[in-house]
């Protein structure tokens, strides 16, 4: 019976979409009776073996599906599933997620989603790939009537599913009450739909949150110095849209004290660098240390190049400290070489820079650089 359902659907999955309800209604009348509750029927045995899950993902699922008497709505669903082109791993992912999904009906729930969605111009694969990514929202929502909003807004599928990957909840807020009128707030604030793309890409909830909360959001933004359509109004936005102002407060004391700043130079240092509030203290205290005990810049130094502090301390940071101090000591290089300058240059600038030209006065140069970016310092790194 699942093998002819899986041919069943997959027919109906590939067919012109002229009549495909209709086309499912006559195969699935003509082919596949209904079939009587199963007193033996264990929901909890079939979501392990013919559904995938673990057996703690089983009893969880089953808690959920108490009204699961017999396999026919299963089966035929796990054969729709099938006919998109889910493998095995993605439909005991997606079962876990809604078990429910289980229970609803191909011809009068699921069939019909799949040809709004194909109406829009999704292929079969994303289909699959949005049935695995959404959640209850494939079932419960009207997902086509969204996505007829959200393609065109997000410019591509591909765009629209990065925020999906992070909150399949995109899909299950009012557009009317809830999306647009954050999209329109937002653009009154002076970012273009690109930047919101970018935006949500990285926040989805900037869309999905109650309108009250984003413009507390973007109040917020601004208090840090960062003014509505300035270059950094949108890290802003994605640095505070996950703190309270309790938490914000605090990890502005904590930058404060770990660098020695004054308030006008902490001010600075997040107006420029926003991204420093989304920062764990333990990363800032090491860069505290490094930059200031080791490195020997100044605070105000600091404060005034403030993305120095979001860059990698073993990809760069350190290693380029090295360097820079190797061939100081050994005269390759002039004594008053700006550390910020160096770091901010890509990794093949740098290496064309200050490892290339070395090569006969410091044959070692580039294998010690290589070395030390793996996390160990050579020899020659430690005597200088």
């Amino acid at each position: 019976m699942l093998r002819l359902r899986c041919c069943i659907a997959s027919h109906i999955l590939s067919a012109p979409s002229t009549s495909p309800i209709s086309h499912l209604r006559r195969l699935l009348s003509a082919t596949a009776p209904p079939i009587p509750s199963n007193p033996g029927f264990a929901v909890e045995d079939y979501l392990v073996d013919t559904c995938g899950l673990t057996r703690p993902q089983a009893l969880k699922a089953s808690r959920r599906i108490p009204q699961l008497k017999s396999s026919s709505k299963p089966d035929a669903v796990l054969a729709f599933l099938a006919g998109l082109g889910l493998t095995s791993a993605d439909v005991a992912a997606t079962v876990a997620k809604d078990p429910k999904l289980l229970c609803a009906d191909v011809e009068k729930t699921l069939a019909p989603k799949v040809v709004g969605l194909t109406g829009l111009g999704l292929s079969r694969s994303e289909i699959a790939r949005l049935v695995s990514l959404a959640g209850t929202h494939f079932r419960c929502a009207p997902i086509a009537s969204r996505l007829q909003y959200y393609l065109p807004f997000f410019g591509s599928f591909e765009n629209f599913l990065r925020p999906v990957k992070r909150s399949s909840y995109l899909l299950g807020f009012d557009l009317e009450r809830t999306v647009k009128p954050n999209v329109a707030f937002l653009q009154e604030c002076g970012l273009g739909d690109c930047d919101i793309v970018k935006l949500c890409a990285v926040v989805p909830r900037m869309l999905t949150a109650n309108p009250k909360r984003v413009r507390e959001i973007v109040a917020c933004a601004e208090g840090l110095g960062v003014p509505c359509g300035s270059g950094m109004f949108r890290e802003a936005l994605q640095a505070v849209s996950l703190l309270n102002e309790e938490k914000i407060t605090t990890k502005l004391e904590f930058l404060k004290r770990m660098f020695g700043w004054s308030d006008a130079e902490l001010s600075h240092a997040v107006s420029k660098a926003p991204v420093l509030l989304r920062r764990p203290e333990e990363a800032l205290r090491r860069r505290s240390e490094f930059l200031i005990s080791e490195v020997g810049l100044k605070p105000a130094y600091i404060a005034h190049r403030p993305v120095i502090i979001s860059y990698s301390m073993e990809g760069r940071l350190i290693p380029r400290y090295y360097v820079l101090r190797f061939l100081k000591a050994n005269g390759l290089l002039d004594q008053n070489q700006d550390y910020y300058n160096t770091i901010v240059l890509s990794e093949m600038a740098f290496v064309e820079k200050f490892i290339c030209p070395h090569k006969e006065s410091a044959p070692d140069l580039a294998e010690d650089y290589a070395t030390i970016c793996k996390g160990e310092v050579p020899t020659n790194f430690r005597s200088t």
